[in-house]
């Protein structure tokens, strides 16, 4: 029997806003998960590089990243190329979740190794419901 690993939710994020609405949205639609929060890209790379201090990844936990693209210090495409060349990291799933919907960096995302590339609509009706639709997944998924 396998043991069971506790899956922790991070999410990299600058906008104080929409991080707050990804995570009520995650727990609205039934994630009850731990969720962590990063404000740029710099900190959730020193957090899963095990190079960021006192908060660090623990290799005991699985890791599910709501990445976005456009972040202060280190964006999330520089995020995602770190993480897929990095042997621990590249396995742990990445979910772009992003205003950004050029099909450019939709492709340079896949092509990088991203999961899913979700687009964070401006309107907060649908942000919301594309939220609960993304915690819903989560839930059937298992990760």
């Amino acid at each position: 029997m396998t043991n069971y690993k506790e899956l922790v939710i991070l999410i990299a994020e600058d906008d104080d806003g929409h991080a707050e609405l990804i995570h009520e949205g995650l727990v609205d639609s039934g994630v009850r998960n731990r969720i962590a929060r990063f404000p740029n890209g710099q900190e959730v790379w020193n957090f899963l590089s095990q190079t960021g201090g006192d908060v660090v990844r623990d290799p005991e936990k699985n890791y599910l990243l709501l990445l976005d693209i456009n972040m202060p210090i280190m964006d999330g495409i520089e995020v995602l190329k770190r993480m897929k060349s990095d042997n621990d990291l590249k396995d742990i799933p990445v979910i772009m979740l992003t205003t950004t919907d050029d099909p450019r960096e939709v492709e340079v995302c896949y092509k990088i190794g991203c999961n899913i590339y979700i687009n964070k609509p401006v309107d907060f009706v649908k942000f919301t419901d594309t939220l609960k639709r993304l915690g819903l997944f989560l839930q059937v998924v298992k990760i």
